[in-house]
């Protein structure tokens, strides 16, 4: 969601609110006493609070012979320009007579930079943020954290004129959330997460809207088992998450993911129920299921999938049935026939299939010398028939072909 950048103004007003608000840290309350810090890559200044204006002073560095290269002392202060990492340490300044006039930690390191944010609500009662930092400071870190809504109504606006700054609660035990209690669902709110070290601070605001940043947590109690007599079918039920309250105006629907553990993708289904049968499961294959929720009104996003569960659909009882006799029947086959030599050919365990090609084989071959048979029969028959009619012809036609063939004068 596209959110309009405040003016420079309205941002300081309520960064000072804020920082009024959360009781901010001032420098000394950073470290130890005699600690001092600096940034790196500037030009450091280290004091001596002891040193007479009119006094010499003399700077040492703990562990070293000499000042770092560059270094410069101007009215009893030692001057570090450019600061590096290696410069870092302990430093004492001390007087004519090598008293000790002084002694600082300095500890190098870089400003805070813009943080980067983002927020979840895993119900609609309440959401958090969570945040990391953009720079690796070195340096000790803190962060102030509220929260504004941003729609106010005509009562609230009357009793908070100058606009309602909460904080947004940051738990101890996770370093890098708050949590904003007792939020509304339909209200948009404007969020500070501003990071401060002993150099300075830098800040994010981010406008959330609890519609977009619902994400439910995980369903709960997973269950996967295989139903008696159905050598397809899983039964699959699970539990809302105990993060979740359920009210009758606040659902949530359900994606449930399953496959054979052998198999690599997935079969997908959707359901507003506690529970889910699969119907095409492979029988005898051992199944991974998981379940995810999403708000019934589509808002927001999918939780994260649940952790998973296994079951193994029954399998099939006639073919389960029609194994075994198979296999008891060649166990007996073999037990009744004793081997007089050793057999150097294999047991006959063609597949089915093998055996159903032979037949088809066999079942061409029978139909091709039927039919040879059927032509060759017809033809004799042909060839009898045709015989047949030769010899059954008319006397009178025998007779007027024997006078066609005699000479004129002996018909006369």
């Amino acid at each position: 969601m596209h959110s309009s950048i405040p003016s420079l103004g309205r941002v300081m007003v309520f960064l000072a609110a804020a920082l009024a608000s959360a009781s901010f840290a001032i420098p000394e309350d950073w470290g130890e006493e005699g600690v001092q810090y600096g940034q790196l890559g500037t030009d450091v200044t280290l004091s001596c609070p002891g040193a007479h204006a009119s006094s010499a002073v003399r700077w040492r560095r703990a562990g070293a012979a000499a000042l770092p290269e560059g270094s410069v002392i101007q009215q009893g202060s030692l001057v570090l320009p450019s600061a590096s990492p290696a410069l870092g340490g302990a430093y004492s300044c001390h007087g004519e007579d090598g008293s000790l006039l002084h002694s600082v930690s300095l500890r190098l390191g870089h400003l805070p930079g813009v943080p980067f944010v983002s927020c979840r609500a895993s119900d609609y009662e309440n959401f958090s943020c969570s945040w990391t930092s953009s720079v690796e400071t070195f340096l000790p870190t803190r962060y102030i954290t509220t929260y504004r809504k941003k729609s106010l109504t005509g009562e609230e606006k009357r009793r908070n004129k100058n606009g309602h700054v909460g904080l947004c609660v940051q738990d101890p035990s996770r370093p890098g959330t708050c949590t904003v209690h007792r939020s509304e669902f339909w209200s948009s709110y404007r969020l500070n997460i501003t990071e401060v070290n002993p150099l300075g601070f830098s800040y994010r605001l981010l406008d959330v809207t609890m519609q977009a940043i619902i994400k439910p947590d995980p369903p709960e109690g997973l269950v996967v088992e295989p139903i008696p007599l159905a050598p397809r079918r899983l039964h699959v039920s699970w539990k809302y998450p105990s993060s979740w309250p359920k009210e009758p105006h606040f659902q949530l629907r359900f994606r449930l993911q399953y496959r054979p553990v052998i198999h690599r993708s997935w079969s997908v289904v959707e359901t507003v129920n506690l529970s889910e049968v699969i119907t095409d499961a492979f029988a005898g294959l051992e199944h991974v299921v998981q379940v995810s929720a999403k708000d019934f009104l589509d808002a927001g996003n999918w939780s994260e999938w649940s952790a998973e569960a296994r079951a193994t659909p029954v399998r099939d009882l006639a073919s389960t049935a029609r194994e075994e006799t198979t296999t008891y029947a060649r166990l007996e086959s073999l037990a009744e026939e004793p081997s007089q030599a050793p057999n150097p050919e294999p047991i006959n365990g063609s597949d089915p299939l093998e055996k159903m090609a032979v037949l088809v084989s066999l079942g061409i071959f029978a139909f091709f010398i039927l039919t040879a048979v059927l032509v060759i029969t017809i033809l004799i028959w042909l060839r009898m028939r045709k015989h047949g009619k030769d010899k059954t012809k008319p006397s009178f036609l025998v007779a007027a072909t024997h006078l066609k063939a005699l000479p004129k004068a002996q018909i006369l």
